[in-house]
């Protein structure tokens, strides 16, 4: 067992098995102490490696992240606290490959519950080779002003109220990690503070005992005073009985074992830890506060007097000058978490992305406020899911119904049209799903599939105008552009395409007003006196209907009629529409095993250019 300070403002740790909060709190505390360095010099996770983003005060941090043991103490040469948070079921094999490093001095080992076999390898693994073990079932240990372990001392808040920032003059060992804190209250009420404070650990056998802390404590100079918490059951206060007696310690022990109330019941009372229950005379709390008292050690006469014995011994170390009370200061301000000043109303902050179509925060996700469940328990179409994510509104049913004809009806066109061409020799080419699907779909534009806008934008822009067929296709020749949503290679006024007819049926028989629509209609009619094959074709008949829709419907300004069409609403139809089918050839080609090994195309222009 080491004889003095385990701990400095230069110690450094490595932590494993990641935990975001302990990890962020030791952090914490280094700024709050003004450490120039990070206390965590490295995460350990076995299997992966990388680096985790904290804050040491303002300064957002990568701390590394390390696959293994070895490899973390090989790069960290200086780190020589370990602190295992592994669970009880691993944290033997982790705690010993720690202690098997010559570089790990000290191991903390937070599990509760470590077999009682493998606990006592590891201690005398650590005896035996003069490294430290703190733990099982602890929360670790801290020396004020520079280094903590872990959630020791709890939140900043408890710290500061403590003056855990800066070194008093109390040395301070307990069992138990949550009566640490409250003697950490004590002492800063009644002294100039804690030096060093270490909970041992509620399990039968811990790694290290209070009287080996005691020792230590005793020679530490900056140490004037020595507060110990025991409890019932075991034997390691009369351990620090015997050292008492032997006179190995030299400055004053104020002391005081809990339990005391166990004589009151009947029956035999375990109290939390493992190793707080009784079992005999000698290891109830009376017999061992009689034994320290008997010992030299200061015992009040009960748990309520505690406060006051230490404040008296203290004053009086004071009065002999033993004790020169240590200044006070104001410790820097920690930069409190976004989320957490959030949750307390302190600031606001923007939001990175924002979303106004759906939320998964509450019970269920909700399109558009309407949560999932009603989507499902009233029937909802794919129609009225996309009139939700896409106009953030329940269309009316023929609206809704509309927009699945369209999906449905613009799915596919054949292997022969570009989309469908590209997305089958990508499949061919042994390409996965998502790649031979976007080699389709970068294809949509002007000239393939993505005139519904466009023709949907000169349509009403002429209507609106009141421009007649004439004026309206002579003005788009003079520009040099084709009308969109017009002419197709095969369709033809003697071969009507079958979409364009059961789309005009479904709106005159549906639709409030089909107005759009039909002013496309005479202007097909305009164009066909030109040529056979300028139709309306399924482009222009989609984006003059869907401008029926939008209007007819009474549920968009004008002015939101004007930003569907801008922003591209409608060719989002023919891509959606579009996927289903090239996902469609995609696997059709997969399931063909046809591999390409060479385009038919490749011939042509090798004799073309040769």
């Amino acid at each position: 067992m080491a004889t003095g300070q385990l701990f400095s403002r230069t110690t450094q740790a490595l932590f494993y098995n990641y935990k975001p909060s302990p990890v962020q709190r030791m952090l914490d505390f280094d700024f709050l102490c003004g450490r120039e360095t990070p206390s965590v010099a490295g995460v350990i996770n076995p299997g992966s490696d990388g680096f985790q983003k904290l804050f040491f005060g303002q300064e957002e941090i990568a701390v590394p992240v390390h696959g293994s043991i070895p490899s973390a103490c090989k790069i960290h040469p200086t780190a020589d606290v370990f602190i295992n948070f592994a669970s009880f079921r691993s944290a033997y094999a982790s705690s010993m490959e720690a202690l098997k490093q010559p570089t790990i001095r000290v191991v903390a080992i937070i599990a509760e519950g470590v077999p009682e076999a493998d606990a006592k390898r590891l201690i005398a693994f650590a005896r035996a080779n003069n490294k430290v073990v703190i733990g099982p079932a602890t929360v670790g240990g801290i020396q004020a002003g520079a280094f903590k372990i872990g959630d020791t001392a709890g939140t900043l808040d408890n710290i500061i109220h403590c003056k855990l920032y800066r070194p008093g003059s109390v040395g301070f060992v307990s069992k138990s990690g949550g009566m640490s804190n409250e003697m950490y209250n004590v002492l800063a009420r009644v002294t100039d503070g804690l030096y060093e404070g270490i909970a041992i650990g509620g399990d039968v056998y811990p790694g290290s005992t209070l009287s080996d802390h005691v020792l230590r404590f005793n020679n530490i100079p900056q140490i004037k005073m020595i507060v110990v918490l025991g409890e019932l059951g075991g034997r390691d206060e009369y351990s620090l009985v015997d050292a008492l007696k032997e006179g190995k310690v030299g400055k004053p022990v104020v002391a005081w074992v809990s339990g005391t109330c166990a004589r009151l019941f009947k029956s035999e009372v375990q109290f939390g830890h493992a190793g707080a229950k009784s079992g005999g005379d000698e290891e109830s709390a009376q017999a061992k506060n009689k034994a320290l008292a008997d010992a030299g050690a200061i015992v009040p006469t009960s748990f309520e007097g505690l406060e006051a014995t230490v404040k008296a011994t203290y004053d009086s170390l004071v009065d002999k000058k033993v004790i020169i009370p240590v200044k006070d200061f104001v410790p820097p301000t920690v930069p409190e978490d976004l989320n957490s000043a959030i949750k307390s109303g302190k600031v606001r902050a923007p939001t990175h992305i924002v979303s106004t179509i759906c939320d998964d925060r509450g019970e269920e996700p909700t399109y558009a406020g309407v949560p999932m469940s009603t989507i499902i328990e009233k029937d909802y179409g794919v129609g009225d899911v996309i009139s939700l994510l896409w106009f953030k509104r329940s269309l009316p049913r023929y609206c809704t119904k509309f927009i699945e004809m369209c999906v449905m009806l613009c799915a596919d066109h054949g292997p022969a049209v570009s989309g469908a061409h590209n997305t089958i020799v990508t499949a061919r080419a042994g390409k996965d799903l998502v790649s031979s699907l976007v080699s389709g779909l970068l294809t949509i534009g002007p000239r393939f599939g993505g005139a519904i806008d466009d023709a949907a934008r000169y349509f009403k822009e002429a209507h609106d105008k009141g421009l007649t067929p004439y004026d309206f296709v002579e003005s788009m020749k003079k520009k040099g552009i084709r009308v969109p949503g017009i002419g197709h290679r095969i369709k033809s006024r003697d071969n009507r395409d079958k979409r364009v007819e059961l789309l005009q049926k479904y709106a005159r028989t549906q639709f409030p007003n089909v107005k759009y629509m039909e002013y496309a209609v005479t202007v097909e009619t305009y164009t066909l006196s030109k040529a056979n094959n300028l139709v309306l074709n399924v482009d222009g008949c989609i984006g003059s209907l869907f401008l029926d829709l939008l209007s007819s419907c009474a549920m968009f300004t004008p002015q939101e009629i004007d930003e569907i069409i801008e922003i591209g609403y409608l060719n989002g139809l023919f891509v959606l529409a579009r996927s289903i089918g090239l996902i469609g050839h995609t696997f059709d080609q997969k399931r063909l095993k046809q591999p390409l090994y060479r385009h038919p195309w490749e011939d042509v222009l090798y004799t073309k250019y040769t």
